[in-house]
């Protein structure tokens, strides 16, 4: 089995200065450690139709940009992804692609779970989320989301199974991605696609609960069909005060 000798953390932005900064600094947590200290990182931002400071926010973290008019995740992703190989310009079999977003925070091992997974022989992580920051109005509403999205998927393989994919906390080794295609030119659901696509593939796919991403809990979801989106849906029937 090839050794990783890279990662690469691939964040779509579409005018996110505001929760970018948290998104980059938790990145750069987990890029701090030890198990990580002789693998090479670079941390692309995509900025996706930006008329904000995203740019500057994510040139003042050193991440590398990669400015796209696309307004849509899969081309995006996909953008992010191949800045990221060319620039390190190794064989995709040495290199690791982890996937989040502008509005998430990782895990400070979340980095280093993916390498050992991956030194496992796991050729994709894919992950699960838990939403912060919401209305205090909705709390009720978001602790009965949070339970039945935790309970999903718990019987028949074990406890840490689970049917969900986000592209919040998704990784996969640049080898199986490019053999599949890659993100595809998808509005919603490319997570779901690439993830899809690699089973179908006959990639080996761990989906674990561990080390869940913390992702906001807003009202104004930037991807229509994605975690956020069904989390306004959610919230659809709460009356929030004006």
């Amino acid at each position: 089995m090839t050794e990783i000798s890279a990662m690469a953390v691939v964040i779509p932005a579409h005018n996110e200065q505001v929760l970018l900064p948290a998104a980059l600094a938790a990145v750069d947590r987990a890029a701090r450690h030890p198990a990580l200290a002789s693998t090479r990182l670079v941390v692309v931002v995509t900025a996706d139709a930006c008329t904000d400071g995203t740019q500057e926010v994510a040139r003042r973290a050193g991440a590398l940009i990669a400015p796209l008019d696309a307004r849509s995740p899969g081309p995006a992703r996909a953008a992010g992804v191949a800045l990221a190989l060319h620039t390190l310009g190794l064989d995709p079999a040495r290199v690791w692609i982890a996937s989040t977003d502008a509005d998430s925070e990782v895990p400070p091992r979340w980095l280093a779970h993916q390498r050992a997974c991956a030194r496992e022989g796991w050729e994709a992580v894919v992950g699960t989320v838990r939403p912060h920051r919401w209305p205090p109005a909705l709390g009720g509403v978001i602790r009965d989301h949070i339970r039945s999205y935790e309970a999903a998927g718990g019987h028949g393989g074990g406890p840490d199974l689970h049917p969900h994919v986000h592209g919040a906390n998704l990784g996969v080794r640049a080898d199986a991605y490019e053999h599949v295609g890659g993100f595809p030119a998808l509005a919603t659901g490319e997570d779901h696609a690439l993830v899809g696509a690699l089973q179908a593939g006959g990639h080996r796919v761990l989906r674990t609960r561990r080390f869940p991403v913390l992702t906001s809990a807003r009202l104004t979801a930037r991807a229509r069909g994605g975690y956020g989106a069904h989390l306004e849906r959610l919230a659809q029937d709460v009356r929030l005060p004006g």
